[in-house]
């Protein structure tokens, strides 16, 4: 279980097109943020309205689940290819709960990665996430690269039904990136997360478990719910 919440992301811009000037740091091309409770409180303004969450399952039931995770950890990958299928299954589709995905970075990788999917909207997100983490260690490689991992995120996209030009611009886009990582950070402060993947079930939170640990505690809230 990735355990870092005190986490230095570095935005390589210029490795996705070297379209974006951001000048936090006095480079043309690359952003340091070290995103921490200390300096939080110190980073730009900016707009997390444009982040929404992404949402599954059904808006109005009575228990909401609140995953929190990154496209770059093993165990979120682990957690999505076993135990959230059989949520979607049992849980999500039969309009039982409400489920959440909300993103956390640890590196910029994890953030391009994100970009790449809420470049398909709400519509593709989570089938673009399922490839995402299906294909992580694919993907990612030895993780070494920027522009290898770059050229294998764009493949997903297009895998997904989104255009060079879409990819372009979404990729590019360094106002809705500093959003993404505010709003992590906001988020995550909130509910107290330091690991992924981590859940908040009815504002109660919990660590990483099995299927069967899961559905009995979603049992027993819907259960006390009526």
């Amino acid at each position: 279980m990735i355990n870092r919440r005190n986490a230095l992301i570095t935005f390589g811009f210029a490795a996705l097109g070297g379209a974006i000037s951001l000048t936090r740091t006095g480079s043309s091309d690359v952003t340091d943020f070290l995103i921490t409770p200390a300096n939080a409180q110190d980073a730009p303004a900016v707009d997390t309205d444009m982040v929404p969450d992404m949402v599954q399952g059904n808006m109005d039931a009575a228990v909401e689940v609140i995953e929190y995770a990154s496209f770059t950890c093993p165990h979120c990958a682990a957690f999505n290819t076993t135990v959230y299928r059989q949520l979607k299954e049992n849980y999500i589709d039969t309009g039982k709960i409400k489920f959440v995905y909300r993103e956390i970075f640890f590196d910029k990788f994890g953030l391009w990665a994100a970009m790449i999917a809420r470049c398909g909207g709400e519509m593709r997100y989570f089938g673009i996430a399922d490839m995402l983490y299906e294909e992580q260690a694919s993907w990612i490689g030895g993780g070494k690269d920027p522009m290898e991992i770059v050229s294998n995120l764009r493949t997903i996209g297009k895998k997904a039904g989104l255009s060079d030009a879409q990819l372009d611009t979404c990729m590019n886009d360094g106002e809705m990136a500093q959003a993404m990582v505010a709003n992590f950070e906001k988020n995550a402060t909130a509910d107290d997360i330091n690991a992924t993947p981590s859940f908040v079930i009815n504002g109660e939170k919990y660590s990483n478990m099995t299927y069967e640990d899961f559905a009995a505690i979603l049992d027993e809230k819907l259960a006390d719910a009526g």
